[in-house]
């Protein structure tokens, strides 16, 4: 709700500041008395480009500051957050200008970028003026309007949910899809990799061990031959190593009663020479294992061969690198197999979101076409009403091939204008003051369905006067019970149907004429009203036909 709008320095505005009702608030006023000036004024705090041309005094900047009662509502609370901005029950949204051009706008005193000032007045108000494209045109508002009218709130939030499950589903799917797409793409030679690594069947450090083997072979006989030579100084020999050791610790163990450290150094050269006789008996060992082969030389070599073909396709340097390059297409083609089955699962949990969001959304198409007929013709009755007899307004919710966010129907608002049987969009063929109407009428049937921002409107009485101006105060009045409404009117008719009634003149201030607007009273409603009826001097059948008008 719009509480308070103050402005300074704009066009002929000197200064004004308006505290409005929370029902409905009328403005009268002569031509040219600067009311449209208002909204304007109102339009740059909503988010409107502005210029230098809109400042009264080129040397003061212009302040535009509109005061809004937020509580309770959950879209604008969102909004703060979202954009880091201070909450609260009041909202007070700000434009200045200054005389350089530079444009400034604040909501609680944070600065704010014009779509941020934007977003949020669209939560605030409805604002509607001549020749404007309304939000009426709107395909979520046209689909908003039926929907509350079918009684599809509830059913709505629950079918976004499946729907947005079904979509979630659906791109994991189609993930999954292209996971397996490329994996295929490299299977069979993914598979021919593996299998060529598998026949090769290598064990761990298997190169390593075989290269080391193949060495030896090729030195068997050089090898055997030192290997002889070492065994036989150490056991064989005319005086074997091992047996002079033992010959020089048997001497050394005679002479422990003569010294207290031999008996210790005794017992380390019996130690080397167990040591030695022990290595002597290795090498030997070795050198009786030590057998040249020409067959396992061959076979080596064509194995060693094999190993390091693999190693350079793979661009590895051992046996292990090889065998984890294994494994990891042994993984890829497990993948495969993995991927297969995942994609069986998503895909029915995928179809199961489908269909039960395509039974919603059937529910959801049903009640809608079930709304339309009665809603139609309450519209054309208002029309009739509000001074449009020749108008005909039709709704239409067209099936659409696929689901959408809000299900699976197209939502059309067409108007006839001259009952010509030519139904078109409302843009192309509906003027400001019909569309307007139209707006009112529609939006007299939702209020109570749905949560309006404040409604204003500018000169909707265009073309109307008598009954039709009438019925238009009657359906403001009626709307007014639970939303807020701000009109601009020539119409006495409408003028009296008002929770409060503001007058826009001109003033002489510093000898520039000025606009300025005052909250009537009772009695100076009654002789607005009058002269509205009869001229600037009311007659007495004037004033009390006024007098009726307000008083009924």
């Amino acid at each position: 709700m719009l509480r308070k709008l103050t402005i300074q320095n704009y066009a002929i505005i000197h200064e004004l500041e308006i505290e409005f009702s929370g029902k409905l608030n009328i403005i009268t006023g002569e031509t040219g008395a600067g009311k449209s000036i208002l909204v304007g004024a109102l339009s740059l705090v909503l988010g409107d480009r502005a210029d230098t041309t809109v400042l009264q005094d080129k040397d003061k900047k212009c302040f535009v500051e509109a005061v809004f009662d937020a509580k309770g509502k959950e879209a604008i609370i969102d909004f703060l957050k979202a954009n880091d901005l201070d909450g609260g029950e009041e909202l007070v949204m700000r434009r200045e200008i200054a005389p350089n051009g530079k444009s400034r706008a604040f909501v609680n005193d944070t600065p704010v970028n014009l779509n941020q000032l934007r977003s949020l007045s669209l939560m605030l108000v409805d604002l509607h003026q001549q020749f404007d494209t309304l939000e009426l045109n709107s395909a979520a508002f046209q689909q908003e309007v039926l929907d509350a009218l079918a009684g599809n709130n509830e059913l709505l939030k629950e079918y976004r949910k499946v729907f947005h499950s079904y979509q979630q589903s659906k791109k994991e799917l189609e993930v999954l899809q292209a996971q397996q797409n490329a994996a295929n793409a490299a299977l069979d030679y993914n598979r021919y990799l593996f299998d060529e690594l598998d026949e090769a069947g290598f064990k761990e450090n298997e190169l390593e061990e075989l290269d080391a083997e193949l060495k030896l072979l090729n030195n068997a006989e050089n090898v055997k031959l030192q290997l002889s030579g070492i065994c036989y100084e150490l056991k064989e020999s005319e005086q074997p190593i091992v047996q002079q050791i033992r010959s020089l610790q048997n001497k050394l163990h005679s002479l422990d009663e003569y010294h207290t450290g031999i008996a210790e150094l005794a017992k380390r050269l019996q130690s080397a020479q167990l040591e030695l006789q022990d290595i002597a008996d290795e090498l030997d060992h070795i050198n009786n294992s030590v057998h040249y082969s020409a067959e396992r030389i061959q076979l080596l070599n064509d194995r060693i061969s094999l190993g390091y073909k693999l190693q350079k396709k793979h661009g590895v340097n051992s046996t292990n690198e090889l065998l984890h390059i294994q494994n990891d297409l042994q993984q890829k083609l497990n993948d495969i197999l993995n991927i297969g089955e995942a994609i069986g699962q998503k895909q029915k949990e995928t179809n199961g979101f489908l269909k039960q969001a395509g039974e919603l959304a059937k529910t959801i198409s049903f009640n809608r076409k079930k709304a339309t007929k009665p809603f139609i013709e309450s519209v054309n009755g208002l029309l009739a009403k509000v001074g449009m007899p020749n108008a005909r307004f039709k709704a239409e919710a067209e099936p659409l091939s696929s689901l959408t966010e809000s299900g699976a129907d197209k939502i059309s608002f067409l108007f006839d204008a001259n009952k010509s049987d030519r139904f078109e969009p409302l843009q192309k063929v509906a003027s400001g003051g019909e569309l307007s109407r139209l707006m009112l009428c529609v939006k007299s049937l939702v209020a109570r369905k749905l949560q309006l921002p404040t409604l204003i409107f500018d000169e909707i009485d265009t073309g109307i006067s008598g009954e039709a101006a009438r019925q238009v105060g009657n359906i403001m009045k009626d709307l007014s019970d639970s939303h807020q409404l701000i009109s601009i009117t020539h119409q006495p008719q409408i003028a009296a149907r008002a929770t409060a009634h503001y007058f826009v003149y001109k003033a002489i201030n510093n000898d520039k004429i000025v606009t300025s607007i005052r909250l009537l009273s009772n009695d100076e409603r009654i002789t607005s009203i009058a002269q509205m009826l009869s001229g600037e001097k009311p007659t007495a059948a004037a004033l009390q036909n006024a007098r009726e008008m307000v008083g009924n």
